[in-house]
């Protein structure tokens, strides 16, 4: 009983921090200010609203399916959050949505492969009242990792909360000028 009692504190600490890292998001986000869209190789319109701030409970349609998404606070760096996303009906998504706070991104995602051959862009060009703004993100395996822009990538944006898509919702881009 010792052994258990002492050990198990242990074990259940580093079972978090494996889970944590399971479900870490570490990404960099870029103005985007040249052309990118003849280097996409799919492109996707998506639809999103959220349910929550804190956390962030977002719901989105992404092409023929549906996603919900938990987000955590972002980190001091501004690059990595815990992030849960679970795949669900577009029926599911549709329901949700109906009860999302006033507000709705949408958008289309253009994939477009890094020249180092290990990254993929995902460029987010917004619509509505966001219309005008274009961003990339790229997901890293740590917040350090090196990684190749392109020329079309512009200021990066990494950590600036008007940038996130929470915040575009309810300060959308065109009202910015």
């Amino acid at each position: 009983m010792w052994f258990f009692s002492r050990a198990f504190p242990i074990f259940y600490t580093f079972a978090l921090e494996i889970q944590n890292l399971m479900f870490q998001e570490i990404e960099r986000k870029f103005i985007v200010c040249g052309d990118f869209k003849a280097e996409a190789f799919q492109v996707t319109p998506i639809i999103q609203g959220y349910l929550s701030h804190k956390p962030s409970v977002r719901v989105r349609i992404r092409g023929n399916s549906g996603y919900l998404t938990i987000k955590g606070p972002v980190s001091k760096s501004g690059i990595s959050r815990f992030e849960w996303e679970k795949e669900i009906t577009v029926d599911e998504a549709l329901a949700l949505l109906e009860l999302a706070e006033p507000g709705r991104i949408d958008k289309t995602r253009y994939l477009v492969k890094n020249t180092d051959g290990k990254h993929t862009w995902e460029v987010d060009e917004f619509h509505g009242d966001n219309e005008g703004l274009v961003m990339a993100e790229i997901e890293l395996a740590d917040e350090n990792e090196p990684f190749d822009k392109p020329d079309w990538i512009g200021e990066e944006v990494t950590g600036d909360p008007r940038y996130y898509n929470s915040a575009l919702k309810n300060r959308p881009f065109k009202t910015w000028k």
